[in-house]
């Protein structure tokens, strides 16, 4: 029986991807914060809950070793993570340093710890939730998809250093789930930004910007990518994060970005400059 060890298991596409692998007939470890107060995930066969917040290091390698203590761990997917809304001036540092922590921090510090391991087997795999907002950028969101764009950057890096002992690692880039993830953003307000956020809710609203997939259909794109044995790094998921991807990979960056400024109502600062 194959295992995955799953951080932020406790709602959304962690839960889900919890669920779908053990009706697969895999052992799941699923880590979460306050484990005590699940009362699905418990309830299942060959799910182990476990106590873990990933901006803590500590507890990180507690889990780590007590995930050792009940057999081999193959598969390790690094979906904590939460989204921060709103103008970077409207940001405390601790919020700013929050969105590292979780988002970036926190992959970093479970990877760390089980590199070792999987360099003793020669084998292993490390699955990252990213974001669509990994893929391209959005307004009023600048600090969340630094972190994304970051997990992107640092997994293609360490590609290189872990194929060196047959160890994967690969991203799943949800674009919009629905799930109680919109519900534990943090939101900050600036209401001289209030036309551009109107704007941009627009987007949300009709697809042009995101579209929500059901966590299911996320969590599959997820099993895909720990059973498929492709040499993949990203897995755009949901129609909203393929199309989209796809269409800024086809059009580049730059033309990407000014379509986007054009649709989000937005004149380039060097246009004014040049006409005054």
């Amino acid at each position: 029986m194959k295992t995955i060890f799953i951080t932020g298991a406790s709602a959304g596409l962690g839960k889900s991807t919890a669920k779908l692998f053990q009706s697969k007939g895999w052992k799941v470890i699923a880590t979460m914060r306050n484990p005590e107060k699940e009362t699905e995930l418990n309830q299942l066969d060959n799910v182990i809950l476990l106590p873990m917040d990933v901006t803590n290091i500590e507890q990180i390698n507690s889990a780590v070793r007590e995930a050792f203590s009940t057999g081999t761990v193959d598969v390790v997917f690094n979906n904590a993570g939460y989204g921060l809304i709103g103008p970077l001036e409207s940001y405390s540092e601790e919020q700013v340093r929050g969105q590292f922590e979780t988002n970036f921090f926190g992959v970093v510090w479970v990877t760390q710890a089980f590199i070792p391991y999987f360099k003793d087997r020669k084998s292993g795999l490390f699955i990252n939730t990213t974001s669509l907002c990994g893929l391209v950028s959005y307004p009023q969101s600048s600090v969340y998809n630094a972190s994304k764009w970051a997990v992107e950057g640092w997994s293609e890096s360490m590609s290189y250093d872990l194929a060196v002992f047959n160890i994967g690692i690969k991203n799943v880039a949800p674009g919009g789930i629905k799930s109680n993830y919109m519900n534990v953003m943090e939101v900050t307000e600036d209401a001289d930004y209030g036309p551009l956020k109107q704007k941009m809710m627009e987007g949300f609203t009709d697809g042009t910007l995101m579209e929500f997939s059901e966590a299911e259909l996320i969590a599959a794109v997820v099993y895909q990518a720990a059973t498929d044995g492709e040499d993949k790094l990203t897995y755009p998921a949901g129609n909203d994060a393929a199309r989209i991807s796809e269409k800024r990979r086809k059009q580049g960056p730059e033309a990407y970005r000014k379509e986007l400024f054009e649709y989000l109502n937005l004149e380039s600062p060097y246009t004014v400059s040049a006409n005054n």
